[in-house]
């Protein structure tokens, strides 16, 4: 683990990137459901990074915390891809260790990786998002989001 943690490498990434932000700190949770509960918000105003990786490098998926990811139409997306996979916890560890494990944020310039948003995301005027670690949050605007993840918009979740 470096010197800085997780939570304050996203702090200073939206500073820089001038997106302004609300810190939202809440009871230590293990998902972006109890996140939402923990922050009293609906679930569908929380977003989760889902982390993928294939041949070419990592991916992100940020999509509401109360839809699952359909990783077919990931890939229609991303269009060919081959291996498409969802990463491990160990992977996760290893490679972004400045992050608690399940708490990366949705901003791919932090990590080089691709980032995909879900584009139901869109339609809340702010979003609460991983704030790399288990006990804060960052809420903004989704479009803050894109711009900040550079992010692709396009319908990720099941149906």
């Amino acid at each position: 683990m470096s010197a800085q943690t997780g939570f304050q490498a996203v702090t200073g990434y939206l500073e820089r990137e001038g997106v302004p932000f609300e810190i939202v700190e809440h009871e230590r949770t293990e998902s972006a459901a109890a996140e939402a509960r923990a922050a009293g918000l609906p679930a569908d105003d929380v977003a989760k990074t889902v982390v993928l990786r294939d041949e070419t490098g990592y991916r992100l998926a940020v999509i509401p915390a109360s839809r699952r990811l359909d990783l077919g139409k990931v890939r229609d997306v991303l269009g060919e891809t081959h291996g498409l996979r969802f990463v491990t916890e160990a992977e996760m560890a290893t490679d972004f260790g400045v992050f608690e494990v399940g708490a990366l944020p949705p901003f791919a310039p932090m990590i080089e990786a691709v980032e995909l948003m879900d584009e139901s995301l869109l339609d809340h005027d702010r979003i609460l998002c991983g704030g790399g670690d288990h006990e804060h949050g960052v809420l903004l605007d989704p479009l803050d989001v894109v711009r900040a993840g550079q992010a692709r918009v396009a319908d990720l979740c099941e149906d």
